[in-house]
């Protein structure tokens, strides 16, 4: 029983390392196509406080526009 255990545990560590082998190659599939232009962290990502001091003025502009009657 504890070999099986061994050999479960192993398998998992096996796919998380493929897991993030296979990320690896995908970004560097990506990077080659777009070249390295993309953020790792897009701007919904980020804290609100990051936001409005790189400039969250899409954000505003979307809250001013919404009609009083949606609240």
């Amino acid at each position: 029983m504890s070999e099986e255990q061994t050999d479960t545990g192993s398998t998992a560590e096996g796919r998380a390392s493929s897991v993030s082998g296979r990320a690896r190659i995908d970004r560097a599939r990506l990077d080659a196509i777009f070249g390295t232009v993309l953020p790792e962290q897009t701007s919904d990502e980020r804290s609100r406080d990051g936001a409005s001091s790189s400039g969250g003025g899409q954000d505003e502009w979307l809250r001013r526009q919404v009609p009083p009657h949606h609240g």
